[in-house]
């Protein structure tokens, strides 16, 4: 923008208009992968929210393909990128009463502080607690002097310090930086090899941002926690499971909502911590908690003082709208507790992502810390299995009919396949089984048949790749051994070999077993002449809780 002399802009001042109801909402940005349009529906609600009561809305977002653009969703439309020098200038043009910064994702997340140091207002939640939040250190020292749990961790800013802490604190750990947009250059690292090469080539050792190092819990589950405060006291919240164990970024995870497999006790401390940590951050308006969960054990891993990407979900799961709750409290108008009973649901909904690996050549199509997903489907159900299998068909799964291969890396997956019962059930269903070398010795081992094949780089037959170039193949379950992914590896060929051949893939020994759990209760249903499939619409659904309240 070329400079617009001082006297037009202050010319722009609108006549008879009450300069005390303007309000700034920041958009999302561009869409990509960690950032999209789940934000627009959160900045939509916020913008429509505020124009409802009155108040004029300017919105500053730079993307042409979202809703929070379109000329008629607010009353001035500023389209520029989302720096920290565009948001001053049209803020000392504008004189806002305050700006949203809590309904576009991590984007405007982070100019919140800033804006604040050149005093402009931040509506909701304060620019300290945010600052909080994303600063590791104050945020572990917050949560040790309200005794709440969390994985052992340090930061450091030299090589030397990281090492010894891993060697006391023993691996794998997950190692990241401070202020990035969630899972970005995060990395879990088994050994001191690992850690020497991700800290040289991700040049992310900074002094004033030193990296982050804290143990990583393997074999835990993930929940997440969404609430919305109102000057420190929870007003609403959900709390949604991960299928996969901890270790997914929550974006590419499979969620269920309500959670379903939680004990009362780790229900009860998830509310309890949240409670407690919105009162002490003083939080109004949205915000998300990730805990890890073990042996009842409950950990918080992060807290976000912003809307969430499964404001959505949730909102269209509960049928509250949870930014409209939000944007009333920080626009300061008066709102009413109306706090959701999950036992009160009689469905369950079930958020499954989507992929775009066949069209990255090469991607390793494998879930870890950093986000890959590209979109994502919910759908409901009569029960978790059958909201889960919903949601898989809707993200192109395709069930599989005949020939199933098993690749299983890690050795306490192994067992768990065969201790849950899934590898017999996909037995007594009369699907064949193909098993790589050492996964073939233990299934047979433990009386399951299935016939031994290749991996790739054995240049023997009968091969992997070449069954599933060949269409014999229904569905790969590869279970990656370590968290590393490399190109010349078995594992990768085979997974994109499926990936190519448009065959069905699972990488998550949990997502595994849950899809083979759930494919049996259909099969033993539909052999009984029952119908497993419930289709009904969003309505319906949503009529259950309408009854209810």
């Amino acid at each position: 923008g070329g400079n617009v002399p001082t006297e037009s802009l202050h010319g722009l001042q609108m006549e008879g208009e009450d300069p005390e109801s303007r309000i700034i909402v920041l958009g999302c940005g561009p869409y990509r992968i960690g950032s999209s349009v789940e934000f627009d529906w959160c900045s939509v609600s916020c913008v429509r929210t505020l124009r409802n009561v009155g108040h004029k809305v300017i919105v500053i977002n730079c993307n042409p393909e979202t809703v929070s653009t379109d000329f008629d969703e607010s009353d001035r439309l500023y389209f520029e990128e989302l720096s920290h020098e565009r948001v001053m200038d049209i803020s000392e043009l504008e004189t806002p009463r305050g700006v949203v910064v809590s309904v576009g994702g991590q984007t405007p997340n982070n100019l919140a502080l800033g804006l604040h140091r050149c005093g402009i207002r931040i509506l909701g939640t304060s620019v300290e607690a945010i600052d909080a939040c994303e600063d590791r250190n104050k945020f572990s020292k917050l949560c040790d002097s309200l005794r709440v749990d969390q994985p052992e961790w340090s930061q450091f800013a030299t090589l030397e310090e990281a090492r010894r802490f891993c060697k006391t604190a023993g691996y794998p750990v997950l190692v990241r930086p401070s202020y990035v947009l969630s899972g970005a250059a995060m990395r879990v690292v088994t050994n001191d090899d690992d850690l020497d090469l991700f800290l040289k080539t991700a040049a992310v050792v900074s002094r004033d941002h030193p990296v982050v190092i804290s143990k990583y819990i393997t074999g835990a589950k993930e929940v997440e926690m969404d609430g919305i405060g109102k000057a420190g006291e929870l007003v609403n919240y959900a709390i949604a499971e991960h299928i996969e164990n901890a270790g997914v970024h929550s974006g590419d995870a499979t969620l269920l909502l309500p959670a379903q497999r939680l004990f009362v006790e780790t229900h009860r401390r998830v509310k309890s911590i949240s409670a407690k940590l919105c009162k002490a951050l003083k939080i109004s308006g949205p915000f998300n908690i990730q805990f890890i969960c073990k042996d009842n054990e409950v950990k918080v891993i992060e807290c976000n003082l912003r809307a969430s990407r499964s404001m959505p979900f949730i909102s269209k799961t509960y049928n509250v709208n949870f930014i409209e709750l939000a944007t009333r409290i920080m626009s300061g108008l008066p709102v009413y507790p109306a706090i959701i009973q999950p036992m009160d649901i009689d469905y369950v909904a079930c958020k499954v992502p989507m992929f775009s690996f066949g069209r990255l050549k090469n991607s390793d199509p494998r879930l870890g810390v950093e986000m890959s997903s590209t979109g994502e489907v919910a759908c409901f159900g009569v029960n978790a299995y059958e909201a889960f299998l919903k949601g898989m068909l809707a993200a192109n799964f395709k069930l599989p009919a005949k020939n199933i291969v098993v690749s299983i890396g890690p050795v306490s997956a192994k067992t768990e396949f065969v201790s849950t019962g899934a590898a017999r059930q996909l037995q007594d269903m009369g699907f064949s089984l193909f098993a790589t070398k050492s996964t073939h010795e233990y299934l047979t081992k433990q009386g399951i048949t299935c016939s031994l094949v290749y991996k790739p780089l054995i240049k023997r037959e009968p091969n992997v790749l070449t069954m599933l170039q060949a269409g014999k193949i229904d569905m790969v379950i590869d279970v990656p051994d370590s968290m590393d992914s490399d190109a010349l590896t078995d594992g990768f060929k085979m997974r994109r070999g499926a990936i190519e051949a448009g065959v069905s893939l699972i990488t998550d020994i949990k997502t595994a077993i849950f899809a083979v759990t759930a494919i049996h209760k259909k099969w033993v249903r539909e052999s009984s002449g029952k119908s497993f499939w419930d289709i009904c619409s969003w309505q319906e659904y949503v009529e259950i809780v309408e009854r209810l309240n």
